[in-house]
């Protein structure tokens, strides 16, 4: 397989994880990484490298049109990046030192749970009459747009919420995801955010918590650009794609499709590990 032929298979995996991934939900970065390494045998580190760019790059196009449209809660996501962003810079310079097949379990034990989040998706929290006093004080209960006009929320749980988003950041720079699913506990559960705020506001913070954890990276030496480029293009041309399909798809199949396909990635990955595929 020449350069090219590689570049365009490589952009063609990453155009299915992306739109794959953005019709579930969970962002194409539980998809890219695997992909790489399984696939294409790349080294984990620069594929996690790779999909930091993607994810940087997805998520900057799609966090502008939910700010506009006033679904993101700016003063939750800015005081949530706090922490997200220690948290990827410590998984990112745990990453660069952990050994392969001890990253690639852990990523397989990561997919695992997202396919389970993909199959069982979160249900609508009810909402709380009660401000939470660190919520108070930090001004952060809002409005989002619905059919019948903006409906007010407020927000509680913040100190859990802060702890559970910097085990999030952890997890996107040592394994270059997203961390959807562990944002969606500390926003949906722990702070009782309305679902499409936490989804919109997780969205809004992505990209500054992979653009910290990339930093790590670039700095080590593991991203490559000839790389980088086809990922990052492709995760983002199927990520618009699946935004456009979203309305008209029969979701529950299409959840049921992805949990399938992800479970088998971390199956394999974890399987990988423990026979010393990971082992250089």
């Amino acid at each position: 397989m020449n350069t090219f032929e590689l570049t365009f298979f490589v952009w063609l995996g990453s155009l299915v994880a992306g739109f794959l991934g953005s019709l579930t939900g969970l962002g194409g970065g539980v998809i890219i990484v695997p992909l790489l390494t399984l696939a294409f045998h790349v080294d984990i580190r620069y594929a996690i490298g790779a999909s930091l760019v993607s994810v940087i790059a997805t998520s900057s196009g799609a966090a502008a049109a939910y700010v506009k449209e006033g679904y993101s809660n700016i003063r939750v996501g800015m005081f949530l990046e706090v922490a997200t962003t220690f948290g990827a810079i410590t998984g990112a310079m745990i990453a660069v030192r952990l050994p392969l097949p001890a990253i690639a379990i852990i990523f397989g034990i990561v997919l695992l749970y997202s396919a389970y989040m993909s199959y069982y998706p979160s249900k609508e929290i009810h909402a709380v009459e009660k401000t939470g006093p660190v919520a108070a004080w930090l001004r952060m209960d809002g409005t989002y747009p619905t059919p019948e006009g903006l409906k007010a929320y407020r927000v509680q749980g913040v100190p859990a919420g802060f702890s559970l988003m910097y085990l999030a950041g952890i997890l996107s720079g040592l394994l270059g995801i997203g961390s959807g699913a562990v944002k969606v506990i500390a926003m949906d559960r722990a702070m009782r955010l309305p679902f499409k705020v936490s989804t919109t506001t997780s969205n809004f913070m992505i990209g500054v918590t992979a653009a910290a954890s990339a930093g790590v990276y670039l700095n080590r030496g593991y991203i490559d650009p000839g790389l980088s480029m086809p990922v990052m293009l492709g995760v983002l041309a199927g990520s618009l794609a699946g935004t456009f399909v979203l309305a008209k798809a029969r979701t529950p199949l299409l959840r049921t499709l992805f949990s399938v396909v992800v479970a088998a990635l971390a199956v394999e990955m974890i399987v990988s590990a423990f026979t010393g595929r990971f082992s250089h």
